[in-house]
């Protein structure tokens, strides 16, 4: 009994590990929006996120070529090399390339309302094919998210003749939701390192990012301080970000990771609130606090009582 107690609260306890960890990757990748809008002043989006994502992964290339590591890397099956280039090019090129052309056609507010409606997609796809579903609070929190995020955009107005841009920033919802549930397939098995399977996807991704950005918008030269402001993002918000998201996915669900990620929502406006001095009016602050309260209900498990 003693035993079974103790287990159960070790299990809490990296679960709740996990959560904190998570949410600190949303912080920083929060953090990314201020850089970026001041890098695409001068940096093509493509570019600017394939140079991101391919510095990240030379950085993080020398600890995966480790005498470990690399034995790791030799015995992976031909299925798990094609589940970790899948998943680069769903999670990196196609999420992260889709993001960046609809911020390119559409506002950022139409945008980012949108991209809200990954973790319905993660929630109804999980739980078809991956046995992860969903249970009633939970989906409770994830109807009180979504009340939340259209309350604070509220009125919703979709721009006339940008259905382009729409179906842009569509692919994006679907690719990122895809390689969430695939993240988390990969992740769960225990079977990789989450170094590895951050540096390979990533890898996969960013070469693929970068060369479509150069071919179709070339690369221009950099000032020392967008040279810096890549570099910020791809060591801190790219190489360790997704390291430690990665290492998250071993403990929670899809679903729960998918909801934590869509507080950046919560984090950016506060953080403009914060730095930029930007005013919120009582119809988002109740938005922002209505879709929280849909994150804290989707994390939340009752206890369960065992004999």
């Amino acid at each position: 009994m003693l035993s079974r107690i103790g287990g159960s609260g070790r299990v809490a306890s990296a679960r709740h590990v996990a959560i904190a960890q998570a949410l600190l990757v949303t912080f920083l990748w929060s953090t990314s929006w201020v850089l970026i809008k001041f890098g695409l002043g001068e940096i093509p989006a493509l570019t600017f996120a394939g140079l991101r994502y391919t510095l990240a992964f030379g950085c993080l290339l020398p600890f995966a070529l480790r005498p470990a590591h690399r034995a790791a890397l030799a015995g992976l099956s031909r299925r798990e090399w094609g589940n970790l280039a899948l998943l680069g090019v769903l999670f990196y090129a196609l999420t992260q390339g889709a993001q960046f052309l609809a911020l390119s056609l559409l506002p950022a507010i139409t945008t980012s309302l949108l991209l809200n409606f990954t973790t319905v997609v993660v929630a109804l796809i999980g739980a078809a094919f991956m046995a992860e579903k969903p249970h009633r609070l939970q989906w409770v929190g994830i109807v009180l998210n979504l009340a939340g995020v259209l309350l604070y955009f509220f009125p919703v107005a979709l721009p006339a003749g940008q259905w382009v841009g729409i179906a842009v920033a569509l692919t994006g919802v679907l690719a990122n939701a895809l390689g969430a549930l695939l993240g988390r397939q990969v992740n769960r098995g225990h079977t990789l390192s989450p170094l590895l399977v951050t540096v390979v996807s990533m890898g996969i991704g960013g070469l693929l990012l970068l060369v479509a950005g150069i071919v179709t918008q070339g690369l221009p030269a950099l000032s020392p301080a967008h040279w810096l402001t890549v570099g910020w993002l791809a060591v801190v918000n790219t190489a360790y970000a997704f390291t430690l998201w990665n290492r998250t996915l071993r403990q929670l669900s899809a679903v729960e990771s998918s909801m934590i990620n869509s507080t950046m929502l919560i984090q950016i406006t506060l953080l403009a609130w914060f730095i930029l001095g930007e005013r919120l009016t009582g119809q988002e602050m109740a938005g922002l606090a209505l879709a929280a309260l849909g994150v804290g209900l989707v994390q939340w498990r009752p206890a369960v009582r065992k004999p």
